[in-house]
């Protein structure tokens, strides 16, 4: 290890990791569900302890994402794939609408903490969901073409989702505050 890889060259690193990681070895539905949790998890910590109002600062402009923006997208993710499209319930969308597509990042009304609160919700509702299908080959159906989607092709899409947003939380948090890593 080099002087510059030492800890004290890092700059500040998040507090509170909790999470667990996911396992070398297991079947495919333990292995893509511990992933799924670890990126849930990896997103919270991304965002914690910080104070509300910093959540919603657009931190890296000309990019108009937030936190609070990307909690409430990752909520109405959850929602749309696990209870929508793939157990058929017949919900509301969550900060969407045809008129207003990009409400969940542009329209940051609405209590933070609440936000955090429904993101949970939607996250242990997939769970549960997830947890009560007899295989990953059980199907939904997409609602936009009629086709029918694996429980396992939205395990895979959801990674890739929170992959995605993770790395723009990064970003953000680092502009916020300075703190990198997980």
């Amino acid at each position: 290890m080099t002087d510059r890889a030492t800890p004290q060259h890092f700059a500040p690193r998040l507090t509170g990791d909790t999470r667990t990681a996911p396992p070398s070895l297991g079947g495919e539905r333990e292995t893509l569900t511990a992933v799924l949790d670890w990126h849930r998890a990896t997103f919270a910590l991304k965002c914690d302890d910080l104070p509300p109002d910093r959540l919603s600062e657009r931190a890296v402009p000309p990019s108009g994402l937030s936190l609070h923006g990307l909690v409430r997208h990752l909520a109405g993710v959850e929602r749309w794939w696990f209870r929508i499209q793939f157990a058929g319930e017949s919900l509301p969308l969550l900060h969407y609408s045809d008129d207003d597509p990009d409400q969940d990042f542009d329209s940051l009304d609405g209590d933070v903490d609440e936000a955090f609160a429904v993101w949970r919700a939607e996250c242990e509702r997939s769970r549960q969901i997830t947890a009560a299908a007899g295989s990953l080959d059980e199907t939904g159906i997409r609602r936009r073409t009629g086709e029918p989607i694996s429980l396992r092709r939205i395990l895979i899409d959801m990674i890739a989702e929170y992959a995605r947003h993770i790395g723009h939380a990064d970003l953000l948090r680092e502009r916020l505050d300075g703190a990198t890593g997980f």
